[in-house]
């Protein structure tokens, strides 16, 4: 089934972003519900894309287990017949798109690790040699890998688009001590991931994470190398010096960059071919990633 909204949750509204709707579960528990909206250049869709909330689920499900080793997680469980408050009753609706947390207090801190050079940090290489205030070797070419992944933060923002900082810079609002932490367990995260992908013949070339604090401790939150937040390349494809073959939301970003949009809403509407090979993006980076069969 497609879902576009959760309003049938009577619960309280903790936040709703582009794609996922989060509602409060007593005082310490969160749910988080992932639709089939799908967004591009911060901008929401109209058009869904079918079962693209149980595939981000479950690849963020399979991630935060297979890392749990580096870092714990913020998951209670993704089975809704254990869910309390009577949200079992929403089995259909739930079950593979949603999983119930621990509430926890959130890092400001976007953590991005780059293994390749691409996106925003390709822009800002190719204006200053540098990506957050690292200086990198002079003459990489698009989509070059770095010489070792580099962490490069950005700030949270509410509404737009994340801003590139410096590691100094998050030093300075969160404190040393766990802006080192950040760091370094992202960086382990990516390289842990980055090795899995590869054998798989996927190439991550970069990602972000989301932290918070749970009793005193560091976990990660949110998602995790999902291809919302992360890009995913074809090994076997792999060329620098060009855009590559992607399992993420570059084959829609290409797509609506052919248009003539401003970026702003609303939002075109996507042709049905579009919304499939979109989906199918979805499902081969879940099936490659887990190892499972993707079933609806």
């Amino acid at each position: 089934m497609l879902l576009r909204d959760t309003n049938f949750i009577d619960l309280p509204v903790f936040i709703k972003g582009k794609v996922r709707d989060v509602y409060e579960v007593g005082k310490d528990m969160l749910l988080m519900i992932v639709t089939d909206r799908i967004s591009a250049f911060d901008v929401v869709f109209d058009d869904l894309i079918p079962d693209k909330g149980c595939l981000l689920n479950g690849i963020s499900a399979f991630w935060f287990d297979y890392c749990k080793d580096i870092i714990g997680n913020h998951v209670v469980t993704t089975d809704v017949s254990e869910y309390p408050m009577g949200l079992s009753r929403f089995k259909e609706e739930l079950q593979g798109r949603s999983m119930l947390v621990r509430k926890v207090k959130m890092v400001e801190a976007e953590c991005i690790v780059r293994g390749y050079l691409e996106g925003s940090g390709l822009k800002d290489y190719k204006a200053t040699g540098e990506v957050s205030g690292i200086k990198l070797p002079a003459g990489l070419k698009q989509a070059d890998m770095l010489p070792e992944p580099i962490f490069t933060p950005s700030t949270k923002a509410k509404e737009g688009h994340d801003i590139n900082v410096s590691y100094d810079y998050v030093k300075e609002q969160i404190g040393e001590e766990l802006a080192a932490q950040l760091k370094e367990v992202s960086i382990a995260l990516y390289k842990k991931a980055s090795s899995y992908a590869k054998e798989k013949g996927i190439i991550l070339a970069d990602t972000k994470f989301e932290f918070g604090m749970l009793d005193g401790k560091l976990v990660i939150a949110d998602e995790m190398f999902t291809p919302d937040s992360s890009r995913f390349w074809e090994l076997s494809e792999y060329e620098p010096g060009r855009a590559q073959k992607s399992f993420d939301k570059q084959y829609l970003r290409e797509y609506l960059e052919s248009l003539d949009w401003n970026k702003q809403p609303p939002a075109p509407k996507l042709p049905e071919e579009v919304i499939q090979k979109t989906r199918a993006k979805y499902i081969e980076a879940y099936e490659r990633l887990t190892g499972k069969k993707f079933s609806v």
